[in-house]
């Protein structure tokens, strides 16, 4: 029982890191500090789907599964056996990563907008100051 539990921690674990790759760039306009742990985790994120890296959470939750007595992930992985087909159809997986990616890129390209104003603004409220 205890296994089985980690198992679904680390599920539910791995469906936010998934969440935060996808939107972890829009949290980091309002808290910029955030930016540098949000361009690890999409870059881990995207190197999972583009290059194959393996994924330590699904590893994870394998070993949980089997030790709890349970099947292991599918050779697919955690996106193919929770995602795919169950939250959006195996058709749309190309769409599905375009989304992504462009949420990702908006994310940064709004981050980076937001942060040259904010740089601006602070540089107008010196020279006022000092003027």
């Amino acid at each position: 029982m205890p296994f089985r539990v980690l198992a679904d921690v680390i599920a539910v674990a791995h469906v936010a890191f998934i969440a935060y790759v996808v939107v972890g760039g829009f949290l980091a306009w309002r808290w910029p500090r955030t930016i540098g742990l949000h361009l690890l985790a999409a870059s881990w994120g995207f190197g999972t789907v583009v290059i194959g890296f393996d994924c330590p959470l699904t590893h994870a939750e394998n070993w949980a599964r089997v030790r709890a007595g349970v099947a292991g992930l599918p050779e697919a992985g955690f996106i193919d056996h929770y995602l795919t087909g169950v939250i959006y159809p195996d058709s749309a997986l190309g769409l599905v990563r375009a989304l992504a990616a462009t949420a990702v890129l908006l994310s940064w390209l709004g981050y980076l907008g937001l942060h040259h104003h904010r740089k601006r603004a602070g540089l107008r409220q010196i020279q006022h100051s000092a003027g």
